[in-house]
């Protein structure tokens, strides 16, 4: 049985409403976590439809960056997550000390790896140079990831990652991954 935890990846800046709300919801309804940056976009919007709906049995966690660097004793004395993070549909918080994201991405100093490895399974949305690095990242620790990709958005990654036109496909690949 798959890990139940699965990631949705994508923009932080676009909310791509017609893919992430119905993604949400699907999660929601068919008994799954909803791991994610905890941040605007597609994050926030995924995890509004998936804690909106009725009845669900599992939770929005958020894996949140720092604002800065935490190297030094007076660095981490000023912790803090970037402004607007966590957004307000997340209900368990993973603060890191871990500042890099977007091209930084792939780093170690990037929360990235938590997200990616904590997941069961990965559904990348359209996005940018951070989800680009999250996809990247599911490949090199060999994690089951779908592209959802309606305007071929991923196509570069055609061959390496599974890729899906809509959201029916997604959810063929996860009942698939999850057998459930």
């Amino acid at each position: 049985m798959m890990n139940k935890i699965v990631a949705v990846i994508g923009s932080g800046t676009e909310a791509h409403t017609r893919l992430s709300q119905p993604l949400g919801k699907y999660l929601a309804e068919n008994g799954f976590h909803l791991i994610n940056g905890g941040g605007a976009g597609v994050m926030e919007k995924t995890a509004r439809a998936f804690y909106e709906t009725q009845n669900r049995k599992g939770k929005v966690i958020g894996v949140l960056p720092s604002s800065h660097a935490c190297e030094t004793e007076m660095d981490r004395s000023q912790y803090k997550s970037p402004p607007n993070y966590p957004n307000g549909f997340t209900e368990i918080i993973i603060r890191t000390h871990l500042p890099d994201s977007g091209t930084k991405g792939k780093l170690t100093s990037s929360r990235n790896h938590i997200i990616i490895l904590s997941a069961g399974l990965i559904v990348a949305l359209p996005g940018g140079s951070g989800t680009r690095s999250e996809i990247e990242l599911a490949l090199d620790y060999k994690k089951p990831v779908i592209l959802l990709s309606p305007d071929e958005e991923w196509k570069s990654f055609k061959g390496k990652a599974e890729i899906a036109a809509g959201l029916d496909d997604v959810i063929r690949f996860i009942e698939s991954e999850g057998k459930c």
